[in-house]
């Protein structure tokens, strides 16, 4: 073995494969945090939201008639202990020109500065990722910019077996990230569209949006209430190769994505002669001021930034919500969450 193979053989035992450093743009790609709920029936017609999974959003446009369950479930291999799984519950066989069915992930274009789109140094990223079925089916991959109005497509196969796909996109020369909390970039897969999304051909280069490229050549994910979808180690890095997963600890995980969702449970002492008695909840470094909802006993509140007089001054690093109970001569509780998502 030369010297140059055994200091190579070297930094593979030092570093276990791995290579230093943020590489993973995507938060929670292991489908290890699901603050909003772990299930989540009955998704379908023109749904769209964060149902489950963190940073994993569900968009469906057309009235489609197909109705599916989100979740979050234990799924071990290859290093990994969930993964997110879709389940078709109602069928879908006659698709109207403009269905469609995507699930998600959002980026701030504060956080992608590093790809330098838009200049003549544009980097190639590669997009990994795990995935399953009930049966061999085809969907696609896109990288859609969002302000400029630019994507790019591939297919990529499903079969029963846990495969990991491998998706290299050059870099785009066009259009720039604005280096701000907004919305940038999307990575889509697409599972279900009609005529209006395939009728073009797929390009793999970043080009002007067309929506007849955006999903040619993908079977619907709605063809059957057999059909299951099963998504897991999901890793957007800089470069033409993927590199081995990078896992993050659960605490760090979460960390990220509170950014954007944030649950929290609160309880509230009430008597039967005032109803005064509340509880303050602050939040911070969010990407936003949040919107926020109460669930359990919790009642009303006051949000910093309403003329009903609220906390703090708006500044969405010090964001409050002030809480009131519903009962009497009682600690009453429940949890809200606070939502800042893309």
């Amino acid at each position: 073995m030369t010297k140059a193979a055994e200091l190579a053989k070297m930094g593979e035992v030092l570093t276990n494969s791995q290579i230093g450093g943020r590489r993973n743009i995507v938060i929670n790609g292991a489908m290890n945090v699901a603050q909003r709920a772990t299930t989540q029936p009955n998704r379908g017609n023109n749904d769209e939201g964060y149902y489950t999974v963190d940073r994993f959003r569900l968009g469906f446009g057309g009235s489609t008639a197909g109705r599916l369950t989100m979740s979050q479930v234990a799924d071990v291999h290859d290093g990994f202990a969930n993964a997110l799984k879709l389940d078709c519950t109602t069928a879908d066989t006659s698709i109207a020109s403009n269905e469609f069915g995507i699930l998600s992930t959002r980026f701030e274009g504060q956080d992608l500065q590093q790809l330098k789109k838009g200049t003549s140094e544009a980097e190639a990223v590669t997009v990994s990722f795990y995935v399953k079925g009930n049966a061999n089916a085809t969907y696609a991959l896109e990288l859609y910019d969002s302000v400029g109005g630019r994507h790019a497509s591939q297919l990529f196969n499903v079969t029963t077996s846990w495969n990991r796909i491998v998706l290299t996109f050059n870099g785009d020369t066009t259009d720039s990230f604005a280096d701000s909390n907004a919305l940038a970039l999307e990575v889509n897969i697409w599972f279900h569209a009609g005529s209006n999304f395939t009728s073009g051909t797929i390009s793999a280069d970043f080009a002007s949006a067309d929506n007849t490229r955006r999903a040619v050549g993908i079977s619907s994910f709605f063809d059957s209430t057999d059909r299951t979808f099963f998504l897991t180690g999901l890793q957007m890095e800089i470069g033409s190769v993927a590199t081995p997963f990078e896992h993050r600890s659960f605490g760090e995980e979460l960390s990220l994505c509170e950014r954007y969702t944030r649950r929290w449970a609160i309880s509230v002492r009430y008597n039967t002669t005032s109803s005064n008695h509340h509880a303050t909840q602050m939040f911070s470094n969010m990407r936003a001021t949040p919107t926020v909802t109460r669930a359990g006993n919790l009642g009303t509140s006051k949000e910093n930034g309403t003329t009903a007089g609220g906390i703090a001054d708006g500044d969405t690093k010090n964001f409050g919500v002030l809480v009131y109970g519903n009962g009497s001569d009682s600690a009453v509780g429940g949890y809200g969450l606070a939502d800042s998502e893309l």
